[in-house]
């Protein structure tokens, strides 16, 4: 039980140490490669060690994630030591699909290109054929492929595998026995076909670097946000004229006075904070109107934008009896930007 709990707890860090580095997705003809193999193998059972059987074949791997691949592997033995003097040239053959998993980077992470030596643990099921009584037999494989990436692009691997072949059948009932079994020692030399994000594995990102600059951007906006006023664009109102009925017992009149309303963004639709300045200016006033818009899009639609906006504007006014002398929309004001001033006419 402590062992197993040991276990979980190895696997659980595992996990965590590769939980904030993510891989590019990669399409079917990705990370595929193809190697020739060479090698030597004996009865497990040691009985008869010599002569070593040779072996020469072709293994074809794709790889689905750093960690996990699958590897079809085609091997012809070519002497007769434990194959019952076969009097052919190719004594047995052998198909089998394997899974691979990478321990290299699954205990020390990916890190966007291979390491030069990787340790992989494989494993599977497979096919095999003797050709004196032209058998057919279960056959599993198990091993290590001990992995030497070559060159600056990883792209060449030469990869020693030692591992067991098991003929599931050799003593009857379907068993892992020695007396069923070659220990072997395979050489391969791979090749790694580029794949479509121009390089010979995997791409990498690194989610944590790219969450931290997300919240640093959104952070720059949000100040950025804090610093900017809310709406778009300011209108000026000034009065141009003391009417006669001008009611002392209110405001005074003053030149300089003026009412400030502001747009939302791209909008000549008046608020309410706009309204309710509009509500202080005197029924009885003259009042010219002078609307602008922020330097966002074309000036001909900064032009029309601002004139609907005075427009707004000067509808408002006159509904409320105020006389307009003018309303006029003038664009992006190239002083003050956002907002413009209106000098009353004397």
């Amino acid at each position: 039980m402590k062992k197993f709990i040991l276990m979980l707890a190895l696997f659980s860090a595992v996990l965590c140490a590769n939980a904030q580095i993510a891989t590019q997705n990669s399409n079917a003809l990705d990370n595929i490669s193809l190697g020739a193999t060479v090698g030597v193998s004996t009865p497990l059972d040691f009985n008869s060690v010599f002569p070593l059987n040779t072996n020469v074949g072709l293994r074809f791997e794709k790889d689905f994630t750093p960690f996990v691949g699958m590897q079809v592997e085609g091997l012809a033995f070519l002497n007769d030591n434990h194959f019952s003097n076969i009097k052919t040239s190719v004594k047995a053959t052998n198909v089998g699909l394997n899974a691979a998993f990478n321990l290299s980077n699954i205990f020390f992470a990916y890190r966007g290109t291979p390491r030069f030596f990787e340790v992989s643990a494989i494993g599977g099921i497979g096919w095999l054929h003797t050709w004196t009584t032209s058998k057919n037999y279960l056959s599993a494989k198990t091993g290590l492929d001990l992995a030497f990436n070559l060159g600056k692009n990883k792209a060449y691997s030469f990869v020693l595998t030692p591992a067991i072949y098991w003929n599931l059948h050799k003593v009857g009932d379907i068993q892992f026995d020695k007396r069923g079994a070659q220990l072997a020692l395979n050489a391969s030399f791979i090749y790694h076909f580029k794949t479509s994000n121009g390089t010979h594995h995997f791409k990498t990102y690194d989610i944590g670097v790219m969450n931290d600059e997300i919240n640093r951007l959104r952070g720059a906006l949000d100040e950025c946000h804090r610093q900017q006023p809310k709406h778009d664009t300011v209108i000026v109102v000034k009065p141009i004229e003391r009417p006669s009925s001008f009611n002392a017992t209110n405001n005074a009149f003053n030149s300089d006075v003026q009412w400030v309303v502001w747009f939302a963004k791209a909008s000549d639709v008046l608020t309410d904070e706009a309204k309710a300045e509009l509500n202080l200016i005197g029924q009885d006033m003259v009042v010219d109107v002078t609307a602008t818009a922020s330097p966002d899009g074309t000036e001909e639609f900064n032009k029309t934008l601002s004139q609907r906006r005075a427009n707004s504007v000067a509808k408002y006014l006159t509904n409320m009896g105020v006389k307009v002398n003018s309303a006029v929309g003038n664009g992006v004001d190239p002083e003050r930007g956002r907002s413009a001033v209106v000098v009353p006419i004397r």
